[in-house]
C-alpha cells in the first residue's frame, strides 16, 4: 500500500473517529433530558427551582448546596449523616440526577417507583418527610432530608447505606 493511501486512510479514519465522539458526547448529553421527560411527575418545584443560582435557603441550586442544605436541616433536627455519606449514594442511586425514576425495579413493578436523587418511594417519603422542607419527592432538598431520615431509622445514619436501601 503507498504512502498516499494509508495517509488518506488515516485521516479517514479520524474524521470518522471524531463524529463518532461527537454523536456519543451528544447522545449522552441528551439521555438526562430523555429520561426527564420520560417521568411525567418529574415537571416539579425542582425542575424550575433549578434555574436560579440559588435556592429559597441561598445554598448554590446544585448537588453541593442541596446537600449542604439538607445537612443544616438534618442537623437542626438531630438526624444523623455526612456530605460524604449523603454524596456517595446519591451518585450510587441516581448520579445527581433530582428528576431520576426507576420504572424497571421490584417497586416500579407494583406501581410506586424510586424517585428522585435517593430514590426513594412515594409511602417512604411520606412517612419520613421532615417538617420545613417540601412534599414533592423530586425537590432534592426534600428527597435527601427524607431519604437520610429514614436511613437514620433504619440504619442509624445514611454512613451506614452502601448499596440499595
Amino acid at each position: 500500500m503507498s504512502v498516499v493511501a494509508q495517509h488518506r486512510r488515516t485521516r479517514r479514519n479520524s474524521v470518522l473517529r471524531r463524529l463518532t465522539v461527537a454523536a456519543t458526547g451528544a447522545a449522552v448529553l441528551a439521555l438526562p433530558l430523555i429520561g426527564a421527560s420520560a417521568a411525567s411527575a418529574a415537571t416539579s418545584t425542582a425542575t424550575t427551582a433549578s434555574s436560579a443560582s440559588t435556592t429559597l435557603a441561598g445554598y448554590p441550586n446544585n448537588l453541593d448546596g442541596w446537600i449542604r442544605e439538607s445537612l443544616a436541616i438534618m442537623a437542626e433536627k438531630k438526624i444523623p449523616g455526612t456530605y460524604d455519606g449523603i454524596y456517595r449514594n446519591v451518585m450510587r442511586e441516581s448520579s445527581g440526577n433530582p428528576s431520576a425514576i426507576n420504572l424497571w425495579d421490584s417497586n416500579a413493578a407494583k406501581g410506586i417507583p424510586s424517585k428522585g436523587l435517593l430514590q426513594v418511594i412515594d409511602p417512604t417519603f411520606k412517612t419520613y418527610h421532615v417538617d420545613g422542607t417540601s412534599f414533592d419527592v423530586y425537590d432534592p432538598v426534600a428527597n435527601i432530608t427524607a431519604a437520610c431520615n429514614y436511613a437514620a431509622a433504619r440504619y442509624g445514619s445514611i454512613d451506614n447505606v452502601h448499596g440499595a436501601y
